[in-house]
């Protein structure tokens, strides 16, 4: 057996023995933060059905197909592969959405295919933004982003085209 496999068991003694060594009673203590986590989850809980059903009536309505189509003449300026155009549209909006258009053009096209790397970058540099935005928004109950879309989305953005940048530079067709 390796070392990796008592790592954890190892972590839960050193809390236990350190709560002893502090004179901290764990077991309420474990108990009044998973009180505390559950109240988070009911608490964010209403944001993530918002931001699920919109992403359900986004992918229903056509409009995703919309703006694939209207993203495309950029996309080729870009030399972005036409099958990435949808993921970027919904990599801001929706981490499982984005990861199975991800999981068709890996299939479709190949891991090592050009679309298959962009997308794969694309999904290691870039966020969930409107996702992330009404997680931990929700949670700390702010209720004034600001600027926090504006950046997030140019952030997402960047993300895309130095993706695309940076995999043509680092695997040439």
């Amino acid at each position: 057996m390796s070392f990796s496999s008592f790592v954890i068991p190892l972590v839960i003694l050193f809390i236990f023995c350190y709560g002893i060594y502090k004179n901290v009673d764990v077991f309420d203590e474990f108990v009044a933060g998973a009180k505390e986590g559950v109240t988070t989850t009911i608490n964010v809980l209403p944001a993530l059905i918002a931001i699920m059903t919109a992403i359900g009536m986004f992918k229903a309505s056509g409009a995703l197909d919309v703006l694939t189509n209207a993203l495309e003449p950029l996309a080729s300026l870009l030399q972005m592969p036409k099958e990435i155009t949808p993921l970027m549209i919904l990599r801001p909006i929706s981490g499982s959405g984005a990861l199975a258009f991800v999981e068709d053009i890996l299939k479709n096209h190949g891991p090592d295919s050009m679309a298959g790397r962009i997308a794969s970058v694309i999904m290691g540099s870039t966020e969930t933004t409107f996702y992330t935005i009404a997680v931990y928004y929700s949670a700390a109950e702010i209720r004034k982003i600001r600027y926090t879309v504006p950046c997030s989305l140019t952030a997402d953005c960047v993300g895309f085209i130095m993706s695309t940048v940076l995999v043509r530079i680092f695997f040439p067709i």
